[in-house]
């Protein structure tokens, strides 16, 4: 799978760096999860959360994305674990579409692993990034 840049403000950086360290000590049941997020965050280009971006994928941002293989669309909202309700639309970070998500541009697309082969989604649009907005301390 093409890894391709990805970006990240140095406040979501902090926090899901704080996020690694509980869950690592806490919860070993995700922990190929959390080893999916930290090798993001190391190679993650920390940028000024007024420096990035509008297309790029946040935390807390809001995202259409279309399946590669089959044109649908989902719109979805990258979270924190707690707040996470599928059914609403609110995806984990830790979920492995949200970690593959995390910090892409519209236009890439974004692949993981699934039992059945590679998954393939293109973020089609950020209907909200909370940067853009000038929500900084989210």
């Amino acid at each position: 799978m093409e890894q391709r840049d990805i970006y990240m403000t140095a406040f979501d950086l902090e926090r899901l760096s704080e996020l690694l360290q509980v869950g690592i000590v806490f919860n070993g049941k995700n922990s190929e999860y959390l080893k999916s997020l930290e090798r993001e965050l190391d190679r993650a280009h920390v940028v000024d959360p007024k420096a990035i971006p509008t297309d790029v994928v946040t935390m807390n941002s809001q995202v259409r994305l279309r399946d590669v293989d089959t044109g649908e669309e989902r719109v979805y909202t990258l979270v924190f674990p707690s707040q996470a309700k599928i059914e609403e639309g609110r995806i984990s970070v830790l979920a492995p579409i949200g970690t593959a998500m995390l910090g892409y541009r519209v236009g890439d697309t974004v692949e993981w692993q699934v039992p059945a082969g590679v998954k393939k989604v293109r973020i089609e649009a950020v209907l909200y990034q909370p940067e853009a907005a000038g929500d900084f301390d989210r």
